[in-house]
């Protein structure tokens, strides 16, 4: 070790005691702090450190003596963790081997018939899938709000030993011990040292410091994934039946990352690197915090390292449409779900004075409305409030309210909570109407009095009835669960929308999969609503979004890696995007709930998941984290950049010329400029990309369509013949574009097919 080097350890390690009253190393004393990511260069730690915590401890003294990291980190990346002022970031990020010192992010949630729905239940023609009888050794990992371990979703009847290779634990915690766990719940853990250090300790009176969900969402997407069969689960007798998840062979390990005040990234992140060096196989994360450079993303970090180590993570898109760029969690080498309807719903009735009938639907219980039509109301009439069609807390006059129905409009407040302010008001029921936003989408909810939610049509339609009556009546009847319903699936309303803002040659979603009215497993501290007026317990729960349909791709990826263990995370999520669908049986494509027009790539990605096909897709489009490094250099990212998001020294060779668009994903995606295309006939885009056999030898033939004149597609070569597995062979596609007017979208795809495969790629282009 040299002489500087010497001193600058020796500095580090003295600062503190000599300059304890400096406001150059205080902040200033009366700073506020917060919690930062502090992400280092480990190969320039100082030889003068026996172990990486102690040069942490070191460089944070030096800039607070009284601080002390909340975690240290070294898998996901090298760094740690701990509450600063600015000006001590800054202090800290000056200091050798200091890469970046990054603001925490607070995350948000995004919150069974479908195994039937999607080929994998009983009778399956799926054979080869370990569905049933053998206990899988894969665990998949989900970070939620813990899980209620006495749910028969978490039982383990007839599942053989833990498997050796797994190392988690299950912690003791508020209401949770080790027995808690078994050969189904493998492993629990909570992190919240980085939730408390901003919002103080955990009020154990509300919730438990432990692994236990007093909330549901985490125990509806852990056994979404891979819950076992639980034979006659229904939610006050709707959707009665099997309820089970998509591997319900395969084992759960939870992580509790999300408390009352949110998720945040210190705590994912330790999560994500116990998950890792626990074993798991599958990561599962239905949350996020919009879209920010992928060095700066935390959940994007973590995954880059996850899926490194051959792990597979999914995450949820978000619920934030229908809005264009709306997405969360876009980093490539994450699995982005959005959300879609299965055939199954729950049908209720509003019937008006004059006659007329609309459908709804409702999850209502308890009282019942009496048989004589009710006064009818518009809450936005009868309160003072500005916002006083929207129901919201404290804004509804019982005077004018009591025993009467009323119309409140979705938004703004949860959809239940609308129904409790009614009730608390004295209303005997309420209408929830649509607005354009959601357009005919119907959402369920189990409604702690008589309700029904319909479309913004028919709920203009009543508002029309009930302005135009004197006295206008109405009534609410509830009906029995409806399967087999038709068209479905259909995309969500909600489901967040591409294009993909940070990175727009990259397609975002990737897929679709069930997240409407979704029943699973529910935790035994809270009813359905999540109310705390609610003092209903029910055993399992129907709730709907991106957070129920991320699950179910975890839980098929789980399947798909007990089948093929050899595939990579790409390999795997290829497997399910090439296979996907974009049309019903008879040949029409996708809708789109929110306008009742047919759906695209920017709101369904590939299509809808169809994992019987995923099982044998023929060809797949694999990725290499070195894919994933030249991805990055493709975005100009610069070396520091990269080492954030990859924790390793990599510099883009300046003499070789790297594309985003030669990813090898398993979609097509760019943004014309309008502008820069100005007088220019055209522009040209051009992607390469490499298929691997997976299947039997077989020659496939290119077919590429678009649905725009403005847009034309050749592919080269349009033939490819594969021999032996793993043979690989490349191709480029070639994208003339014309201008067209900004806003514009066109669409296309292709397909690779030998007859028996039909490998699909959509592709999706917007003129900004």
């Amino acid at each position: 070790m040299n002489s500087s080097t010497l001193f600058l350890a020796l500095l580090l390690l003295f600062l503190p005691l000599c300059f304890v009253s400096s406001k150059v190393v205080n902040g200033g004393g009366a700073s506020p702090k917060r919690t930062y990511i502090v992400h280092v260069s480990k190969s320039q730690m100082p030889a003068v450190f026996s172990h990486p915590s102690h040069w942490y401890d070191a460089s944070l003294r030096s800039v607070s003596p009284s601080s002390s990291p909340i975690y240290t980190y070294d898998t996901l990346l090298h760094g740690f963790s701990a509450r600063l002022t600015d000006r001590q970031a800054r202090d800290l990020e000056s200091l050798p081997g200091v890469l970046a010192v990054l603001p925490e992010i607070r995350y948000e949630l995004h919150t069974t018939r479908t195994p039937k729905f999607l080929g994998i239940g009983s009778g399956s023609a799926a054979s080869d899938f370990p569905d049933s009888g053998v206990s899988s050794d894969v665990v998949v990992g989900v970070l939620d709000t813990g899980c209620w371990p006495q749910s028969r979703s978490f039982e383990d009847a007839g599942m053989d030993p833990v498997p050796s290779s797994w190392k988690g634990e299950c912690e003791t915690g508020t209401n949770f011990s080790s027995s808690s766990c078994n050969r189904k719940l493998v492993g629990a853990r909570f992190f919240s040292k980085g939730y408390e250090a901003t919002l103080g300790p955990v009020d154990e009176s509300k919730e438990s410091k432990s692994p236990r969900d007093d909330d549901g969402h985490g125990t509806h997407t852990a056994s979404t994934a891979a819950g076992s069969v639980v034979e006659g689960a229904s939610l006050f007798g709707y959707a009665l039946g099997d309820a089970r998840g998509m591997a319900n062979r395969a084992r759960v390990a939870v992580y509790k990352v999300c408390w009352l005040g949110g998720c945040f990234s210190s705590d994912i992140l330790e999560a994500m690197e116990q998950a890792v060096q626990d074993g798991v196989r599958i990561l599962s994360l239905s949350l996020g915090g919009g879209s920010s450079e992928f060095y700066r993303d935390s959940v994007a970090i973590g995954a880059f390292a996850a899926t490194e180590r051959g792990i597979l993570v999914s995450c949820s898109a978000g619920n934030a449409g229908p809005n264009q760029f709306s997405l969360s969690n876009v980093a490539p080498w994450i699995t982005t779900v959005g959300a879609g309807t299965i055939d199954r719903d729950f049908p209720a009735t509003v019937t008006l004075g004059n006659g007329k009938s609309f459908p709804g639907v409702s999850l209502s219980s308890g009282s019942k409305l009496p048989s004589t039509l009710l006064p009818l109301v518009y809450a936005g009439n009868v309160s003072n409030s500005t916002n006083g069609n929207l129901c919201m807390m404290g804004t509804l006059p019982p005077e004018k309210v009591a025993g009467k129905i009323v119309l409140c409009d979705r938004g703004v407040n949860a959809r239940v909570q609308k129904g409790l302010v009614v009730k608390q008001a004295g209303g005997a029921g309420m209408v929830l109407a649509n607005t354009p936003t959601n357009g005919e989408e119907l959402v369920a909810d189990a409604h702690l009095l008589p309700a029904a939610a319909v479309s913004a049509k028919s709920g203009d339609a009543i508002k029309s009835y009930m302005f135009s009556e004197k006295n206008p009546v109405v009534t609410i009847s509830l009906g029995e669960t409806k399967v087999n319903v038709q068209p479905s699936p259909v995309v969500a309303a909600f489901s967040s929308r591409g294009p993909n803002g940070l990175v727009p040659e990259l397609l975002k979603p990737d897929l679709i999969a069930p997240g409407v009215n979704i029943l699973a497993a529910w935790s035994g501290a809270v009813g359905p609503t999540g109310l705390s007026a609610d003092t209903r317990r029910v055993e399992f729960n129907i709730i709907s979004g991106t957070s129920m349909s991320c699950p179910h791709v975890s839980g098929l990826a789980a399947l798909l890696k007990t089948a093929r263990p050899e595939w990579s995370p790409a390999a795997i999520r290829s497997a399910l995007m090439t296979t996907a669908y974009v049309t019903y049986k008879d040949g029409s494509p996708l809708l789109d709930l929110a306008t009742g027009n047919t759906s695209n790539a920017f709101d369904h990605g590939a299509g809808h998941v169809d994992p019987v096909s995923a099982l044998n897709p023929g060809l797949v489009y694999d990725l290499t984290v070195e894919d994933y490094l030249g991805f990055l250099c493709g975005l100009n990212y610069t070396a520091t950049q990269i080492s954030l998001v990859a924790r390793q020294n990599f510099t883009c060779n300046s003499k070789k010329k790297y594309s985003p668009y030669d990813l090898n994903y398993p979609s097509f995606a760019a943004s014309f400029d309008t502008l820069q295309m100005g007088n220019q006939i055209s522009t040209v885009v051009k992607y390469t990309r490499t298929l691997t056999n997976v299947g039997q030898e077989g020659t496939y033939k290119a077919k590429a369509s678009s649905d725009s004149s403005a847009i034309k597609v050749i592919v080269d070569p349009e033939t490819l013949t594969f021999g032996e597995a793993g043979e690989k062979k490349s191709f480029t596609v070639t994208v003339t574009a014309v201008g067209m007017p900004a806003g514009s979208l066109a669409f296309g795809r292709l397909e690779w097919a030998d007859g028996t495969h039909v490998v699909g790629s959509p592709m999706a282009f917007i003129w900004s």
